[in-house]
């Protein structure tokens, strides 16, 4: 049964949730509006919240300084193939820790998710030397195997928890149908937890894309992404606002329309099986 909410205070949630939201928006909203803005506007004692003067040049300053395409297409790459290589690797691990567990599977699974609580400072120099000794500096496959090893605990943790929640009778009814372990995986898990393993793929391609310790410190120009794109305009000669930011937008705008158009795949996946 609906719980009985007074209009009051379903008018006081919705204001609060609004202050929230403008409040988590506001530094989004500031950076856009400084994109088109002058320099000499965005650095002045006095700020101004709409451009006095707005103007394109910090857009085309951007990419005559730095090739837009190329970091944009190095983003693509790592973000989308260090996911689905995750997801080759997660959903195997997810069925057997979901459907065949060990007494052993709760501890691999709580130290999966203790490797996300290391700083990633603490292994630099160890990733450093063997990227170096594979010659896997400054490439596109060897950052997205990196960001492949540091989003699997999340991908497997949420595949896990998906599977959790697909009755084990269908599963079990599929093997007494003749269905291989191959066949089982692929024609009946994988369809059941669409949403999840979408989420999953959404959530990843965000935390690929927005990663900025590994990208700059393993890459220098060739296979550099948006994020080490955006870095290049803070240098000793100062800080360009205007144009740092026009740099933040052109790198935020995919993923911020990604995820407007697919806040429902995300929202549905990430609740999946949260509501008995």
């Amino acid at each position: 049964m609906a719980r009985n909410v007074s209009t009051q205070t379903r008018i006081g949630f919705t204001a609060l949730a609004w202050i929230v939201a403008l409040l988590l928006f506001s530094p989004i909203l500031w950076t856009i509006l400084t994109a088109f803005k002058t320099e000499a506007e965005a650095i002045a004692s006095r700020p101004t919240f709409f451009p006095e003067t707005f103007t394109l040049e910090n857009f085309s300053a951007v990419q005559d300084r730095s090739d837009y395409v190329k970091h944009a297409i190095n983003s693509i790459l790592v973000s989308v193939g260090s996911t689905l290589l995750g997801l080759a690797i997660g959903i195997p691990a997810a069925w057997a820790m979901a459907f065949a567990p060990t007494k052993r599977t709760k501890d691999v699974l709580m130290w999966m998710l203790s490797t996300k609580m290391m700083p990633a400072v603490g292994v630099l120099i160890p990733i450093y030397l063997i990227f170096r000794d594979l010659r896997l500096l400054d490439t596109v496959h060897g950052l997205t195997l990196i960001m492949t090893l540091i989003n699997l605990p999340i991908i497997i943790w949420m595949l896990y928890t998906y599977f959790k929640e697909i009755p084990v009778d269908i599963l079990e009814a599929a093997r007494m149908d003749g269905a291989e372990l191959w066949n089982e995986i692929v024609h009946v898990l994988v369809p059941m937890a669409v949403p999840g393993i979408a989420s999953t793929l959404l959530l990843n391609v965000i935390l690929a894309w927005n990663e900025a310790f590994w990208t700059i410190t393993l890459t220098s120009g060739r296979a550099g992404t948006l994020t080490a794109f955006i870095s290049s305009f803070s240098s000793p000669q100062g800080l360009f606002l205007a144009k740092l930011s026009a740099a933040s937008l052109l790198a935020i705008a995919p993923i911020l329309l990604m995820g407007w158009f697919s806040q429902k795949q995300l929202v549905r996946g990430l609740t999946f099986g949260a509501v008995k």
